[in-house]
């Protein structure tokens, strides 16, 4: 009877031995699981932030050729209205000169 009682107690001994080895586990796993979200989290923030600067990056650049093309057509223009005005302006100081001549 003794025997069968001190098999029980190994018994009893053994299971708790497991419970705690159990729970030792758990407790690995949860952390590494939180380890690795975390990680997770941290890679998809970064990714984030790098895709978000190159859709930056790129709305920039396209938004200064836009800006390069327009300044240039501007600036056409602008030697096409001087080209005019200085053409026009000898023919209206002549134009003065007649009227005033002629009075």
């Amino acid at each position: 009877m003794a025997d069968v009682l001190r098999k029980i107690k190994q018994a009893e001994q053994d299971a708790e031995k497991q419970l705690a080895n159990a729970q030792a586990e758990v407790s690995k796993i949860a952390a590494e699981a939180r380890r690795q979200s975390v990680q997770i989290i941290a890679d998809a923030t970064d990714g984030s932030v790098a895709d978000t600067q190159s859709t930056l990056d790129a709305a920039r650049a396209q938004a200064n050729s836009e800006a390069d093309g327009v300044h240039s057509e501007g600036q056409k223009k602008v030697a096409e209205i001087e080209s005019s005005a200085a053409s026009r302006k000898d023919k209206a100081v002549a134009h003065l000169l007649d009227t005033v001549s002629s009075q």
